[in-house]
């Protein structure tokens, strides 16, 4: 991409774009389960819907969710990056918290008609627009703490968004949490809100007194993953993060780029590692956030319990996370080939 064009696409003045996933498409898809069955999907304009005061969801925290991303690449056309993996997790998800699971079929023809229908309201790069299904259980009931739900709703929402880092990528400051965990562990690779909302309070803390950015879950002492994203520690030629297991989100941005990486001249490394092992790496070597908001977001200084701070190689975004996350952001922006099968277009 020639430098006129991507001055072009990033020179809108930033000052009015709305915080991230909070201007919503105007339009939204939904489905019930009911009666064992899922009905057809409509499309609605985006709003508010009724449901009971007494559904299972509000009570016992049925409910979890997928986020991902549709680009407008350069040729005008939108394209969905990785819809399959998310839907696949979605109803992972759905059968970990023993829910109405999704069809595959017609979760992703709900994400497309959404898509579709609010093409006009896609950003141009580095824009984006996010993509939000969710599904949580019904039932007029609060008689439910040990039954799953037998009604459910399926909602797709789409939140036009712009790049996370406005002002140019930002090296994070993180806390270093080595008791307690993220969330219950069986239901880690299960993307529910109650895991977030158990991340909240560590992360709240730890705000106000280390000014962190985000908490880093090492329980027992072995590195995991933060309140909102997979860790990573990057130096050239290597790449480290924890090796999957039911206890973390195994993240579709994380694979995306474990995959892209061997061609770029990456070893992948995944297994358990210590908090100690992480801050002898960090002395030369590098640490990053991969997530679907920020794509892959450099560590500038670990924190740890008493306000012991290290900083992480320079204190900056360091070289090869930048070089990452510019070779993943190509991909989703049509500017180089992807793997098969990683994008849909609508």
């Amino acid at each position: 991409m020639n430098a006129q064009v991507m001055h072009s696409r990033t020179a809108t003045d930033t000052t009015t774009r709305p915080a991230f996933g909070t201007k919503m498409a105007s339009t939204m898809a939904v489905a019930s389960f009911r009666d064992g069955k899922w009905s057809a999907h409509e499309l609605r304009k985006f709003g508010p819907i009724e449901i009971s005061p007494a559904a299972h969801a509000l009570h016992y925290g049925s409910s979890c969710f997928e986020g991902f991303k549709a680009y407008r690449w350069a040729d005008g056309s939108i394209n969905i990056f990785r819809m399959d993996r998310h839907i696949t997790r979605m109803r992972q998800s759905a059968r970990g918290l023993v829910m109405p699971e999704p069809d595959a079929a017609q979760l992703a023809a709900m994400v497309t008609a959404v898509v579709d229908r609010v093409r006009n309201e896609v950003p141009e790069a580095p824009g984006a627009l996010y993509l939000r299904p969710m599904l949580f259980g019904l039932g007029a009931s609060i008689g439910g703490a040990t039954t799953p739900p037998t009604e459910a709703m399926l909602i797709v929402l789409a939140s036009p968004v712009w790049d996370y880092f406005s002002k140019g990528p930002k090296a994070l400051r993180i806390y270093v949490e080595e008791r307690a965990t993220r969330c219950a562990s069986q239901l880690g690779m299960i993307k529910t809100g109650g895991n977030y909302a158990a991340a909240m309070g560590p992360t709240t803390t730890a705000r106000q007194k280390h000014q962190a950015d985000q908490v880093l879950f090492c329980p027992g002492g072995e590195v995991q993953e933060t309140g909102a994203a997979n860790f990573l520690l990057i130096r050239e030629g290597t790449i480290l993060t924890r090796s999957l297991d039911q206890t973390f989100l195994h993240g579709v941005t994380r694979d995306s780029l474990l995959t892209i990486a061997p061609d770029m001249g990456f070893k992948v490394d995944e297994r358990v590692f210590t908090v100690d092992e992480m801050l002898e790496w960090v002395k030369d070597g590098e640490a990053a956030l991969s997530g679907t908001a920020a794509v892959l977001a450099g560590v500038g200084s670990l924190v740890r319990a008493g306000g012991t701070e290290y900083k992480v190689g320079s204190g900056d975004v360091g070289a090869q996370t930048r070089r990452l996350r510019s070779a993943l952001i190509a991909m989703q922006q049509g500017e180089v080939p992807t793997p098969a099968g990683w994008t849909t277009r609508v």
